[in-house]
């Protein structure tokens, strides 16, 4: 009997488990899937200060200002497609050069880079710049000695920090990689992590409330044909390319054009120092200017703020587009035409 009821139970015991083991197994519960289509964007919390920009950490990096040659022999030039503000400015010779202001981007090479001159070093103080040249005139020179700002020369660092290259014949070869600019700066105890005050951008929305005459291109001369250049707007990309000698000003090493959301053409008056034809430029007084944004031009005085040239219109302060920014310093407004 007991042999009995132990094989009818471990029957019904496999006829469970086999009925258990036909059912189909529950499926897991897929983990939820995110359809990045149908996410909005969050907006980016944080802008660049000298470029106004949208980036999602908040900036800290200090300006550098970089003395880059503009003679043919150094054309075109590397780096400047990173810049956020260039200053283009007379030097002895009716030649131009340019000093290239970096904040949010960090090029890993910048030149050739040229020698200095007190007003290059003034514009730099302005956005509180580590200020980078190859040489100096005397004046720039006393400055430097004096701790007017923080600094690293190509006369002092020439084949260390600065390189030159072989493809070029100096003073049009020298060279400086961002890299190198750390590790100057760490050498002489300057520090590079306070971004500098920010400039006035308008916002996204802002934009259709830009007025002026409508301007397609503008010409700056600079007595020197070599050195005369044109801006041009592109309106499908809404940003001006900058063309000298005819040709479209473009990054050495990238190939990519120079694209400007500001154009900023101001007077100011220049003498004559010395036998050398090193001039005195007026960066303070203040007078008229042009400022080109999305194809039309408007006419402003500008101001020094607090070491920064600045375009007002009735007083006010006129606001940039967010992106890059050219600014031409002229002897006579005369100089630009439309």
């Amino acid at each position: 009997m007991l042999k009995k009821w132990l094989v009818t139970s471990v029957a019904a015991i496999m006829m469970v488990t086999g009925c258990s083991q036909d059912k189909e197994p529950v499926e897991e519960q897929p983990e939820k899937q995110v359809d990045e289509e149908i996410v909005k964007d969050t907006e980016l919390s944080f802008q660049y200060p000298l470029s106004g920009l949208k980036t999602e950490e908040e900036p800290g990096d200090r300006a550098v200002a970089v003395v880059v040659n503009n003679h043919p022999k150094a054309r075109p030039q590397s780096g400047l497609t990173q810049s956020d503000i260039v200053y283009e400015v007379l030097a002895e010779g009716n030649v131009t050069r340019f000093l290239a202001i970096f904040e949010s981007e960090h090029p890993e090479k910048i030149g050739p880079v040229r020698s200095a001159r007190d007003y290059f070093i003034e514009i730099a103080k302005g956005y509180d710049s580590l200020f980078i040249a190859h040489g100096y005139s005397p004046e720039a020179k006393d400055m430097l000695r004096n701790g007017t700002i923080d600094h690293l020369n190509g006369i002092q660092y020439d084949g260390s920090l600065f390189k030159r290259v072989d493809f070029r014949q100096a003073p049009h070869n020298s060279y400086i990689s961002y890299e190198n600019i750390e590790k100057g700066a760490k050498k002489s105890g300057y520090l590079l992590n306070k971004a500098p005050e920010a400039l006035t951008f308008y916002k996204e929305e802002q934009l259709d409330q830009i007025t002026g005459e409508e301007t397609i291109e503008a010409s700056v001369s600079y007595g020197n044909s070599t050195f005369d250049i044109r801006y041009e707007y592109d309106s499908d990309a809404e940003k001006y390319h900058r063309f000298s000698v005819g040709e479209d000003t473009v990054d050495l090493d990238s190939g990519e054009s120079i694209l400007l959301d500001n154009v900023f053409i101001v007077e100011m008056d220049h003498k004559v120092a010395d036998n050398q034809g090193r001039k005195e430029i007026d960066l303070i007084s203040g007078g008229r200017g042009y400022l080109l944004q999305k194809g039309v031009r408007t006419e402003v005085e500008w101001k020094n703020i607090d070491g920064r040239i600045l375009p007002f219109v009735n007083g006010e302060r006129v606001k940039l587009v967010p992106g890059k920014t050219w600014i031409n310093i002229v002897p006579n407004i005369g100089q630009v035409t439309f």
